[in-house]
C-alpha cells in the first residue's frame, strides 16, 4: 500500500504544471503578461561573453515555435525578457552591444531605423545593476514597449520591421549569442 501512495505522489508532482524554470539561478516564468496578453516561455538561455554569465534572457510566444526567421518575421505578440546576472554589465556597455545587434540586423547604417533605434536604445542610457529586469514587448499594432524592472520606459513605434531589427538582435542570422538563442527557441 505504501509503494502504491508513493508511486501516486510521484506521479501527482510529475503531471503539475512548473511555474517557473531556474535558469542561470534566476527563476524565469512560464507565463508573461503584459496589456491583457497572455504569453508563454518559448525557452531561455544565458548569454555570456569571456566565460561569465551577463544576463539570463527568455522569449514568450502566444505558440511554441522554434524557426527562428518565422518569429522575427511575424507580427504576432511576443516578448524577451533580460534578466541581468552580472554587476559588470554597465548602461554603456548593454549600449555598445545593442548598436552592433543593430548592425547585425540592420546593416552599418540604420537608415529610416535610426530614430527608432535611438529611441530603443535609450533605455538602457540609466544605470543598469545587476537583477534588473528588461522586457521588450511586440503587440501589433501598439510598437515595441519596453519596460525596465517592471515600469515601462518607452514606446517605440517604429511598426514591424523595427521589431524585426530588434528580436533579430538575439534570433537573426547573427545573434547576440549563438547559445542563448538557441535557448530561447527550445532547442
Amino acid at each position: 500500500m505504501k509503494t502504491i501512495i508513493n508511486v501516486l505522489l510521484l506521479l501527482l508532482v510529475v503531471s503539475l504544471p512548473a511555474q517557473a524554470r531556474q535558469i542561470g539561478g534566476i527563476e524565469i516564468p512560464d507565463t508573461l503578461q503584459k496589456d491583457g496578453t497572455s504569453l508563454l516561455l518559448n525557452g531561455a538561455g544565458i548569454r555570456t561573453k569571456w566565460m561569465m554569465d551577463i544576463y539570463v534572457g527568455g522569449l514568450y510566444l502566444e505558440a511554441a515555435g522554434s524557426d527562428a526567421s518565422v518569429i522575427v518575421a511575424a507580427d504576432e505578440p511576443m516578448a524577451i525578457r533580460l534578466h541581468m546576472v552580472s554587476g559588470m554589465i554597465t548602461s554603456e556597455k548593454m549600449e555598445a552591444a545593442t548598436r552592433d545587434g543593430f548592425k547585425n540586423t540592420l546593416g552599418k547604417k540604420p537608415g529610416d531605423m535610426a530614430p527608432y533605434v535611438e529611441e530603443f536604445i535609450a533605455v538602457f542610457r540609466e544605470p543598469i545593476a545587476e537583477g534588473d529586469v528588461f522586457d521588450i514587448v511586440h503587440l501589433p499594432g501598439k510598437g515595441l514597449d519596453v519596460y525596465k524592472n517592471g515600469n515601462l520606459k518607452s514606446t517605440v513605434a517604429g511598426g514591424l520591421a523595427f521589431k524585426q531589427a530588434v528580436f533579430g538582435i538575439w534570433l537573426g542570422d547573427k545573434p547576440a549569442h549563438g547559445g542563448l538563442k538557441k535557448g530561447m527557441l527550445g532547442k
